[in-house]
């Protein structure tokens, strides 16, 4: 049986060589918290023994991040990212290099952080990363997500456990949700990889017009781009590379019509913004614009989320994930997008991610506008999926068949 070191050196193997994918020469960003210190040091070993050329590591502190909040000036925060990191993210895409951000913070780190403050941040940093967004969005460089364990974390998942418990039943809970349960964890992920690929196959060759979502908490029909393509795995870089971006990963995703979203959808899961959770929201939609919103908790968060930018009141993602899939199988509700996405049917507001859109990746933010692809410089998924699910997906001469059938694939 392995022991806790064993696995966790092998899952920062996993997600250096079948997330990232580090090639020969290329160099690896790393974002991560000093409270993950230990994998994220793994990872580095196993970049350098894949042939990264050079690894960097932007260490972060929710502690030290808090007090910068909620002291620096509003002058400050509105100018947060200096031109050095500018620089840096735009090398790393002209290098064509790669990027691992470590997720995992306690997810209510930042409460009682006035939520306009944390957005002064993030506005700053969406539109002076805009162009490397772009770049990251269209396969300019090998990227992947991937958790790591901590204390705060944990017990927002196990409040019941005591700390150690809490933090050990958490790492038992992402291994499994990465396939190291299995006895070789890379050839469970090419079969799932295989499995994803077919639904992303059968999705694009039927061309569908319009999802049409029911359920207690939906009543919602989406029009597809007219040049949209599904995406699910892993993707291809632009530079001819493959690499799996979440991990895990169980959706298929594409891009909406921006005009072409109507009716009311509702949150099936807590969503962490920005260090902050808000729960069982409610957005209401008008030719895809956002019109009406609430939230039973963390209302004002939601409304600085909202207000980015008008990009972040339309939709720029639609993803299918059956019900039946490990990560909801595991009952577990994990206070983290990069884990609750996978464990259900999800929708983004803001930017539409460019490669599933027809030759998105080489147009210019005017013309995807112009063809009613969203833009934004934000982009947060929510979770929408439920056991009572119902997806019709209708063609363009009006038949329609049942996609999803009580929350899993229909065909």
């Amino acid at each position: 049986m392995k022991t806790f070191k064993e696995k966790l050196d092998q899952y920062a193997e996993l997600v250096v060589k079948v997330g990232l994918n580090v090639q020969k020469g290329q160099r690896l960003q790393i974002n991560s918290s000093i409270e993950s210190a230990e994998f994220t040091r793994l990872v580095v070993k196993h970049a350098y023994e894949a042939g990264a050329k050079q690894v960097f590591i932007d260490w972060n502190d929710s502690e030290s991040n808090r007090y910068h909040y909620t002291g620096a000036s509003e002058e400050v925060l509105q100018n947060d990212l200096q031109q050095w990191d500018i620089d840096k993210y735009h090398s790393l895409a002209e290098n064509h290099d790669c990027l691992l951000m470590v997720t995992g913070n306690d997810p209510d780190a930042y409460k009682g952080v006035p939520p306009e403050r944390m957005m002064m941040v993030q506005k700053n940093r969406g539109e002076k990363l805009q162009k490397f967004s772009e770049a990251q969005l269209r396969g300019d460089i090998h990227w992947a997500i991937a958790g790591s364990v901590t204390p705060g974390w944990a017990k927002s998942v196990f409040p019941d456990k005591n700390e150690e418990e809490a933090v050990e039943a958490l790492w038992e809970a992402v291994f499994k949700t990465v396939r190291m349960d299995e006895e070789n964890p890379v050839a469970a992920w090419e079969e799932h990889v295989g499995t994803l690929t077919d639904k992303m196959n059968y999705l694009n060759e039927q061309k569908f017009k319009t999802l049409h979502y029911k359920s207690a908490t939906a009543d919602l029909s989406i029009d597809l781009h007219p040049d949209h393509i599904w995406v699910g795995g892993g993707h291809h870089s632009t530079f001819g590379t493959y690499y799996i971006p979440n991990l895990p990963t169980e959706e298929v995703f594409t891009t909406p019509l921006k005009t072409g979203v109507n009716g009311t959808v509702s949150s099936t899961k807590p969503l962490s913004v920005m260090g902050n959770m808000i729960e069982n929201f409610t957005l209401t939609f008008k030719d895809g614009k956002v019109v009406d919103y609430k939230a039973e908790k963390g209302e004002d968060t939601l409304k600085q989320l909202l207000s980015i930018d008008e990009g972040m009141l339309y939709l720029g993602e639609v993803a299918l994930v059956p019900h039946d899939s490990p990560i909801s199988n595991s009952g577990i509700v994990f206070n983290n997008t990069l884990y609750d996405e996978n464990a259900s049917c999800h929708l983004a507001v803001g930017t539409a991610i460019t490669m599933t859109v027809d030759g998105g990746g080489a147009m210019s933010k005017e013309e995807l506008e112009a063809k009613d692809v969203n833009q934004s410089r934000g982009h947060t998924d929510f979770m929408i999926g439920s056991a009572d699910l119902q997806i019709e997906a209708e063609y363009s001469d009006g038949r329609r068949i049942q996609l999803f059938k009580d929350g899993n694939w229909a065909v």
